[in-house]
């Protein structure tokens, strides 16, 4: 399609021709009529002004049919990552290159495994996932990710490095970061990621199945005691969930309190002092081959006797692709939690999640 170029000069109006070639044949005939030769030329402008007028109402209602709907299309279009960063893609993107488990598991349960071409080494599931090129994790091969030759690249804030991200804007690579704090964050970019790939009814589906699960188990906890929680993410340093995390808001969502809600980092260190003097009622471990702690190393909190939670033998595992990764597998993690520190309510109540 052709572009249109509208020219920048008004028209000129038929009377303004008339009024010149009148003025013409006055000034031949060296007539002189003063008052006659006013109220043409007032007459003459008059008709020009309003000419003009009439022009630039007219384009003006040009811009509006063509220019606005033009304008709320790039609006639409544009998007604003959690860096704050802009970003505009004239279209969906059909060659997607994913930096996290957590954003390939949104990718596919929107429905777009033939447009993800490139994941990391830790993206397991679904299964098909596995089969996708890698393109590295903490440290992601640019040169990979490139020969991908990838319409967006969506990844995680803790994992992108800024030479990495700098490399990839410097060549023109749509670069979207993700960094949710909330379970909210995480319903919020599943729906932002159906908008940028044109799987917005996929996504809202999804998102209304996780908030009805949510409402629910919050709905089941609501004004019951809150036993004390501690997650361990690490234990050598001994790393847990603080505000800021979205892992510390399914722990509320659950029906428990943080033993480190008065942390300032989203993964505070934690010294063994301050988790006597806490005494959690519950201990949490994050489990699983890859991110898990080992059983070793979670038997050894058993000899710290004072502490209520192995006083009462209340440690568990959860599995870490459930909690540590805020994709649409967070309800696993949710429930899990909630059957663990509201066992009379939540045991085998909750329907099995995908």
């Amino acid at each position: 399609m052709k572009k249109r170029v509208q020219s920048s000069r008004c028209a000129k109006p038929w009377g303004f021709f008339i009024l010149n070639a009148f003025r013409r044949t006055l000034v031949r005939a060296q007539i002189i009529w003063p008052s006659v030769l006013a109220v043409v030329l007032v007459l003459g402008a008059g008709s020009q002004v309003s000419a003009e007028r009439g022009e630039l109402m007219k384009r003006r209602q040009q811009g509006i049919l063509t220019g606005m709907p033009f304008m709320a299309n790039v609006a639409n279009r544009t998007f604003v990552d959690d860096l704050g960063r802009k970003l505009y893609l004239s279209k969906h993107p059909r060659r997607i290159v994913s930096l996290a488990p957590s954003i390939t598991e949104i990718l596919f349960a929107l429905g777009l495994q033939d447009e993800v071409v490139g994941v990391t080494e830790f993206c397991d599931y679904p299964p098909e996932a596995k089969m996708k090129p890698k393109v590295g994790y903490a440290h992601p091969n640019v040169e990979a990710i490139l020969a991908l030759q990838p319409e967006l690249v969506l990844a995680p804030r803790s994992f992108v490095r800024a030479d990495v991200l700098a490399k990839l804007e410097q060549v023109k690579v749509p670069t979207f970061i993700l960094a949710p704090r909330t379970v909210e964050d995480i319903l919020a970019h599943i729906q932002l990621i159906g908008r940028m790939t044109g799987k917005t009814e996929a996504a809202i589906r999804e998102v209304e199945r996780i908030r009805t699960h949510v409402a629910e188990v919050s709905r089941r906890v609501a004004g019951r005691p809150r036993p004390s929680v501690l997650y361990v993410l690490n234990t050598d340093p001994l790393i847990t969930v603080g505000p800021g995390s979205f892992i510390h808001h399914v722990i509320e969502l659950a029906g428990g309190r943080n033993v480190a809600e008065e942390a300032k980092a989203p993964y505070p260190r934690l010294s063994l002092e301050e988790v006597l003097m806490q005494n959690p009622d519950v201990l949490v471990f994050s489990g699983g081959r890859q991110e898990g702690i080992p059983q070793a190393e979670q038997e050894k909190w058993k000899r710290w006797t004072t502490l209520s939670a192995v006083k009462h033998g209340r440690l568990f595992e959860v599995p870490s692709d459930w909690l540590n990764r805020p994709g649409p597998r967070i309800v696993k993690g949710l429930d899990r939690l909630a059957q663990i520190l509201h066992p009379q309510v939540f045991a085998g109540a909750l329907p099995d999640q995908p």
